[in-house]
C-alpha cells in the first residue's frame, strides 16, 4: 500500500480507539458539557429579561442572542477532553507503545483530532437541542447560511483542537493539561457572547473585540438570525485558519521530539 493509503487506515484505527474511549468513559465529556447548559439556562432565565430589555426585547431576544456565543463555548469546553486525553495518552505510556509499531507517526494526532472535532460538533448539537427546547428560533437563516454555519462551526473546532492537542502535548500531567487548556473556556466569557461589545466599558472593549471568539460568535449569530456580519466573516476564518496552522506545526514539533 502506498504511504498515503497506510496514513489513512492507522488514522481510521486511532480514530475508533478515540471514539471507544469517549464511549466507555463519556464522564468528562458529560462534565465539561454542564458549563455550556448551566450558562445558557442561568442567564435566560435568572437574567434573561434584564439583558434582553438592554438588547430592546425581553427574555426571547436575549435567547436568540446568547445561544450563539455558547455554541462556541461549547467547543472551546468540549477541546479541554482532548488536551487532557493527550496528556494521559503520553504519560500513560501507550505513545511510547506506538512508537514501536509499525504505524504511521501522525496517526495518533490525527485519530485525536478528528475524533475531537466529532465530539464537538456532537456538543454543539446538544447545546443547540437545550436552546431550542427554552425558546431558541432560527427562522431568518437560509439553507445556504445554516450550511455556512455548519462549516464555521466545524471549522472552529478543528482550530481550537489543534491548539487543545498542542496543550495537552506540553502538559506532564492531565490536571495540568486541564488547567493549561483552560483559556479556551474562559476567552468566551471575555467576548460579546453574553453582552455586546459597545456596552461593555471601554477599557475592556479591546479585549473582547480582538480575539478569536467575537468574530466567530457574532458571524455565527449573522448566520443563524439572518442579520448583518459584516468584517466578522473573514476575520472569523482568519483566526481559525491561523489558529490550526500555529496549533498543527506546534503539535507535530512537540511529538515528534518528545520522548516520552
Amino acid at each position: 500500500m502506498s504511504t498515503l493509503t497506510l496514513a489513512a487506515r492507522d488514522s481510521s484505527t486511532m480514530l475508533r480507539r478515540n471514539l471507544l474511549h469517549a464511549r466507555r468513559y463519556p464522564s468528562l465529556t458529560l462534565n465539561l458539557l454542564l458549563t455550556p447548559i448551566m450558562l445558557l439556562l442561568l442567564f435566560v432565565y435568572i437574567f434573561g429579561d434584564t439583558l434582553g430589555a438592554g438588547l430592546g426585547g425581553g427574555r426571547a431576544e436575549y435567547i436568540a442572542y446568547l445561544v450563539p456565543g455558547l455554541l462556541l463555548m461549547t467547543i472551546g469546553s468540549t477541546v479541554i477532553g482532548t488536551a487532557v486525553s493527550v496528556s494521559t495518552d503520553m504519560s500513560e505510556g501507550i505513545i511510547a507503545r506506538f512508537r514501536t509499531m509499525a504505524i504511521h507517526r501522525g496517526s495518533v494526532l490525527v485519530g485525536h483530532v478528528i475524533g475531537s472535532v466529532i465530539q464537538s460538533v456532537a456538543s454543539v448539537v446538544l447545546v443547540g437541542l437545550v436552546g431550542v427546547a427554552i425558546g431558541f428560533r432560527s427562522t431568518d437563516a437560509t439553507v445556504v447560511e445554516w450550511l455556512a454555519a455548519f462549516g464555521l462551526l466545524a471549522l472552529f473546532a478543528l482550530a481550537l483542537t489543534w491548539i487543545a492537542v498542542g496543550m495537552g502535548l506540553v502538559s506532564p500531567t492531565a490536571e495540568a493539561a486541564s488547567n493549561n487548556a483552560m483559556p479556551l473556556i474562559l476567552l468566551p466569557l471575555l467576548s460579546s457572547a453574553f453582552v455586546p461589545v459597545d456596552a461593555m466599558p471601554g477599557w475592556f472593549q479591546p479585549i473582547a473585540e480582538y480575539q478569536p471568539f467575537t468574530p466567530a460568535i457574532e458571524t455565527l449569530r449573522g448566520l443563524l438570525l439572518g442579520t448583518g456580519i459584516g468584517h466578522n466573516g473573514w476575520l472569523a476564518v482568519a483566526w481559525c485558519v491561523g489558529l490550526a496552522v500555529l496549533g498543527y506545526f506546534w503539535a507535530t514539533a512537540k511529538f515528534n521530539k518528545d520522548p516520552r
